[in-house]
């Protein structure tokens, strides 16, 4: 089977773009958040986990399980559609009852696939076989096509106006051209999708060719714009690829470009207003991350800058410390100003240092806060400690005299 021939011509290059780009939004999301958008993405794995898990169990619970003895000539419609498509292993096949819907699906669940029939496309196509090969080889073509297990990786950019859009139409044109190559001819294909366009009954009675040609008169402002909002293409252009993938469709009108540039692709059923919806909530959940983050970072910034400061102070008066020092085991009392401990009552940058006469305690103002050096006693020594005015000062403090620990506060007449 040519590959080339089952691929949409863009689905390739938009693929690759929306991997590329979504592997640097992780990338930039882990490193802006710290490593804390791991930790959402973990609860949101773990949540989906759960979901994915209930419905494929509903879902084994309910449908029934096509195989060679339940329902062969379906079952051998798979393995005929997984031949001619080179899938060697045929994916757990189900025909379920959709309530009315004509649809088919693909999902998968920690590397096992599934595809489910609806009953009401089976049924309205009983007597056209080949149009249940198209909606067989269109899941198949989902499955094939590893649509989805590169989802998570992408998740990121999909909601990215035009280009989420873009690459799901692809994806959907890819998967009708392995429908069609499911199919005995390119008119049985475009008979199946007559089905969702005039429901069970008329489908039979509708010209796929009349139908294709609605795409060339549905081409205006509007219509161009609610398609590049869309996950899927008209279903008349659908029509009319499968009926002849060469032929160039009609175009868009370019002027639809600039307002669908504005609106956030909110996912295959979610149309312009969800798509501003979607974009909303992903602003949310990135403030709620990143928020939080970039204020962690300015307030560990600005203690590392204060820290720096008071580092500065404390090293610049280490003379002064050692002045008092000196003075108080020689006299055994508190020395009346610096000046008579012999050391200057200012920094050589000009900050004024203050003496409690009481304590003997040294402070000094700086930009991150007032720092305290304060003097104990310990095995008949003076050591110094630092202290600060006010908490926010307090966790800036230089590890080098914060750690040490008090002995006897010294003050006038400890001895």
């Amino acid at each position: 089977m040519d590959n080339t021939a089952l691929v949409y011509p863009h689905e390739r290059s938009l693929g690759a773009l929306t991997l590329a780009l979504g592997i640097l939004v992780w990338l930039l999301l882990i490193a802006g958040t710290f490593g804390l958008a791991l930790i959402y993405a973990l609860f949101v794995f773990i949540g989906y986990v759960f979901a994915q898990s209930g419905f494929i169990a509903w879902l084994k619970g309910t449908a029934v399980r096509l195989s060679r003895e339940q329902h062969p000539d379906l079952y051998g419609c798979f393995e005929a559609c997984c031949g001619k498509l080179d899938m060697p292993v045929v994916p757990e096949a189900y025909i379920l009852d959709g309530n009315g819907m004509l649809n088919a699906f693909a999902t998968r669940f920690f590397g096992r696939n599934f595809v489910v029939l609806l009953a009401g496309v089976v049924d309205a196509l009983e007597d056209e076989p080949e149009g249940i090969n198209f909606y067989i080889g269109h899941e198949l073509g989902h499955l094939r096509m590893k649509h989805l297990t590169g989802r998570l990786w992408r998740l990121p950019v999909l909601w990215l106006p035009l280009l989420g859009a873009a690459y799901a139409r692809a994806q959907e044109s890819t998967c009708d051209l392995h429908g069609r190559a499911c199919c005995a001819d390119k008119e049985a294909a475009a008979r199946a999708l007559m089905v969702l366009a005039a429901g069970p009954r008329r489908w039979k009675s509708t010209n796929p060719e009349q139908y294709a040609q609605q795409s060339v008169s549905n081409n205006g402002f509007w219509a161009s714009f609610h398609e590049l909002i869309n996950g899927y293409p008209w279903l008349s252009k659908r029509v009319w690829r499968v009926r002849d993938p060469a032929k160039p469709v009609p175009t868009r009108n370019p002027l639809a470009y600039a307002l669908a540039f504005f609106v956030p692709y909110g996912g295959r059923v979610g149309g312009g207003f969800l798509g501003l919806v979607y974009m909303v909530c992903i602003i949310g959940v990135l403030a709620a991350i990143a928020l939080p983050a970039y204020q962690q970072y300015t307030q560990k910034a600005q203690i590392a800058r204060n820290s720096a400061e008071l580092l500065k102070a404390w090293v610049s008066g280490e003379d002064a410390r050692a002045s008092l020092g000196a003075y108080f085991m020689e006299h055994q009392a508190i020395p009346e100003s610096l000046e008579n401990a012999g050391t200057p009552a200012a920094f050589p940058d000009g900050s004024p240092l203050t003496l409690d006469t009481d304590r003997m305690m040294i402070s000094v103002e700086t930009t991150a806060g007032t720092l305290y050096m304060v003097p104990y006693i310990d095995d008949e020594e003076i050591r110094w400690t630092c202290q600060a005015d006010n908490p926010d000062t307090g966790k800036a403090l230089p590890v080098s005299c914060r750690e040490q620990e008090a002995g006897d506060s010294m003050r006038e007449g400890a001895w």
